[in-house]
């Protein structure tokens, strides 16, 4: 099979590759595909799959100019690949990334899932919306994964976390009741595979842990798993300093589970926090 991902050169990516490479033709292209439609044309032509992670980075402080950034580099890139994709006369199979952030908030003890068709109300929820109506342009059978927090070694929050956990500076964000909805990397790549081979899989599937939890209890087991305390908080006005309204990332309680995948049979490796932090500290 030849498959191409788009935006397949940050974390997701290289991970993807890292493990379809074994049996496949794979190539990872960035950002620069979506320059014009012919770029892009010539990037997706004869391929059999086409995974389309593009995105700009919402770990960062958002103004005005970097939310349009956000927006075009998921929902105008997707609706570029739509017309891409109808311009083809053999049309790959697609899969596209969405995220959590579609659903309002909750807490962990009442988790939302795939059958849950309201979306929330802020930024997140909207740009969640349009990038999923242009990801279904495509295709009626495109396949649309909703990914939690992606826990790796090689990158992400945890990396960002690592090294001020080490050092002791690990505590509760804003408070640390909200709650958190993650997946291990060695999951996400999983679960891809076995939607792949899965033949009557189509929409949406949330990419999460089953088990979400408060940031708080995430912050103890990584503090644990250093051997470090978990005494330093970090208050919301400190996290508007650093990243404006994209601290909302780090601080909307987003309770999800990934009911579809479970009922389609899927087996997670690391269903719990402790289990997969454990494999990532210990294999860092």
């Amino acid at each position: 099979m030849k498959i191409v991902i788009l935006g397949g050169t940050g974390l997701i990516g290289e991970a993807l590759k890292e493990n379809f490479i074994l049996h496949h033709e794979v190539e990872c292209i960035g950002r620069e595909a979506f320059i014009s439609f012919e770029t892009l044309l010539s990037a997706v032509r004869d391929c059999d799959l086409v995974i389309q992670l593009s995105g700009a980075n919402i770990s960062k402080r958002w103004s005005s100019s970097y939310k349009k950034e956000i927006w075009s580099s998921r929902v105008d890139a997707t609706n570029l690949l739509a017309g891409v994709i109808h311009s083809l006369p053999n049309k790959p199979k697609i899969i596209c990334a969405s995220a959590v952030g579609f659903y309002p908030e909750s807490d962990c003890k009442h988790p939302l899932n795939e059958t849950n068709n309201s979306p929330g109300s802020d930024f997140l929820a909207r740009l969640s919306v349009a990038w999923e109506a242009a990801a279904k342009s495509i295709s009626k059978d495109a396949i649309i994964f909703r990914f939690g927090v992606v826990l790796s070694k090689k990158g992400g929050v945890l990396k960002q976390m690592y090294l001020p956990y080490l050092l002791g500076f690990g505590g509760p964000i804003k408070g640390g009741n909200h709650c958190f909805s993650w997946v291990h990397i060695n999951d996400l790549i999983k679960a891809f595979e076995f939607i792949l081979n899965h033949t009557d899989a189509r929409g949406i599937y949330n990419l999460t842990s089953p088990q979400p939890i408060q940031q708080k209890y995430f912050g103890k087991v990584l503090a644990k798993a250093l051997k470090r305390p978990f005494l330093v908080p970090l208050f919301e006005w400190q996290l508007k300093l650093l990243f404006g309204k994209g601290s909302k990332v780090l601080t909307q309680s987003i309770s999800v589970i990934p009911k579809f995948l479970l009922d389609k049979g899927f087996v997670f490796d690391f269903p719990d926090i402790e289990s997969a932090l454990l494999d990532l500290i210990q294999n860092k």
